[in-house]
């Protein structure tokens, strides 16, 4: 009588067993700095180095500030440029209440779409998202939109 040595199931991707399928995710072992494998016993947690090259998303402080003042700078830029918009409207007999909310509208678009602009050139990888920058592009075309529209009253 033969014995029966099989204890009834395989572990995947055992590479002892030639009628085993090959397993999809791939096997992991442990190398150290050295580079020679280690070995591990048996239900030991396997330590796995991290990619070298991986992207970094974090901005840093000095970038953050440096698109701050930026971003600040662009709105009195605007702001001025809004004055400008609301008395030109006004000579051309546009009505004081409609010129100053074109003038607003026109403001607020520019803003938007500039604080897209910073917020892309900061971090792509991190505010160049459809959540983010569209909302700011599509508010931004909205508002410069209406300031037309509602200087032509």
């Amino acid at each position: 009588m033969q014995n029966n040595t099989d204890p009834g199931f395989k572990i995947p991707g055992n590479q002892a067993d030639p009628n085993a399928k090959p397993s999809a995710e791939p096997t992991l072992s442990p190398v150290p700095p050295g580079g020679a494998p280690a070995a591990t016993a048996p239900g030991a947690p396997i330590e796995v180095a991290p990619v070298q090259g991986a992207p970094a998303t974090d901005t840093s402080t000095r970038d953050l500030a440096i698109g701050g003042a930026v971003f600040l700078v662009l709105l009195i830029v605007f702001f001025f440029a809004r004055n400008a918009y609301s008395n030109h409207l006004v000579r051309r007999r546009v009505a004081p209440s409609s010129a100053d909310t074109a003038g607003w509208l026109m403001f607020f678009g520019l803003a938007f779409l500039s604080a897209a602009a910073v917020l892309a050139v900061l971090n792509a990888s991190k505010f160049l998202t459809l959540a983010i920058t569209g909302t700011l592009l599509v508010l931004g075309v909205a508002s410069l939109a209406g300031a037309l529209v509602t200087g032509r009253r």
